[in-house]
């Protein structure tokens, strides 16, 4: 497995672990919650550089995508 393929595992693991404390919701529901996101689609999408932000800020954007339905500020490349 890559480094990038396990700091995205990593990202995911805490997102997951973070959706069932913080809404209760079940393995499951959280993992369908999170693979169905944009924020999943650009963490899996290594050009983004997302991979390399910590989990708690790809949470804010899976969070803020939830809250509107999608990514509220156009998403740039964060390694451009």
């Amino acid at each position: 497995m890559s480094k990038q393929a396990q700091l995205i595992e990593y990202i995911i693991q805490d997102i997951i672990a973070f959706l069932i404390e913080e809404k209760g919701l079940t393995i499951p529901v959280a993992i369908s919650y999170f693979y169905n996101s944009t924020v999943f689609e650009k963490l899996q999408d290594i050009e983004t550089g997302l991979y390399l932000c910590s989990s708690s800020y790809v949470y804010e954007m899976f969070q803020s995508e939830l809250e509107n339905g999608r990514l509220v500020a156009e998403f740039t490349q964060l390694g451009a």
